[in-house]
């Protein structure tokens, strides 16, 4: 009994480390893919029809739905927000609050989680089956780099892409917020305006776009490189295109945080008061 316990225990350590020593793998060839990558960001030839293709797709593409979900997240979290206020007598704080929090978080991450799973879910599944159906190894037959024909653009657009997406979702839940304020549950307009623009400052902003940038250079690099590294036929692409969006999603959420720690402690030598 006590030997198949011993057993037990050793096969689940050993499940445990070669999780984590795969996990380990798996960012050094992704961190090594983007360096590769970024290399030939602006290597040339230029591929500046390819980048606007991809803007179009990325960013373009991403509009209404991005309009769409921000409009009605605004709306939530402002009822939600405005039920809590409510009991403390301290409904005036329901503007400024949603700003700070569609501004510096809710804004960068959703729309980050939206367009990796749109977009980044694309990317991979177009890189895998350019993969399986050689048409990668045709390219590299006719001396053409892949990475700096098929990755760098799609980089490029998405780091472009993601700080507009996410300035046109803050606006919009901005808006939908307003509407529920002024017109729903009859908060003063001027008192909603006045209260904004007193709390919310240009670093809050840019707090939000500069975490975007990021998170789209994360989830263009993770899906490229799960596309790009695709085997194994059509299921191959499937798996492929669902690691990629996983993937992203799980690092978008993980790397916010850290970026957040990280900007408070740039504010903090800076002397801004968050």
């Amino acid at each position: 009994m006590i030997q198949k316990i011993a057993g037990g225990i050793d096969r689940f350590s050993a499940y445990v480390f070669g999780v984590i020593i795969g996990f380990i793998r798996e960012i050094g060839l992704v961190t090594i893919f983007a360096w590769q990558s970024v290399k030939l960001l602006f290597a040339k030839p230029s591929r500046y029809g390819e980048i606007l293709k991809h803007m179009d797709f990325i960013g373009n593409q991403s509009v209404g739905i991005i309009t769409l979900t921000s409009v009605f997240t605004g709306l939530a979290i402002s009822f939600q927000i405005y039920l809590g206020f409510k009991l403390v007598n301290a409904t005036d704080l329901v503007g400024p609050t949603v700003a700070l929090g569609i501004s510096r978080e809710l804004g960068p991450v959703l729309t980050g989680l939206i367009v990796a799973a749109r977009a980044g879910g694309a990317m991979a599944a177009r890189l895998g089956t350019m993969r399986v159906n050689e048409q990668m190894d045709a390219l590299d037959v006719m001396g053409v780099n892949t990475k700096q024909y098929l990755i760098a653009p799609r980089i490029i657009a998405a780091v472009i892409c993601m700080p507009l997406l996410t300035a046109l979702f803050d606006f919009m839940a901005m808006v939908g917020s307003w509407f529920l304020c002024t017109k729903l549950v009859g908060l003063d307009h001027a008192v909603f305006m006045e209260k904004i623009k007193n709390t919310v400052d240009a670093h809050h902003i840019y707090e939000g776009l500069i975490k975007s940038a990021i998170f789209g250079f994360m989830f263009s690099v993770i899906c490229t490189y799960k596309g790009f590294n695709t085997s194994g036929g059509a299921k191959g692409v499937g798996e492929a295109t669902n690691r990629g969006v996983v993937m992203s999603m799980v690092s978008i959420i993980i790397i916010d945080y850290f970026l957040m720690n990280i900007i408070r402690i740039v504010y903090l030598f800076l002397g801004i008061t968050k």
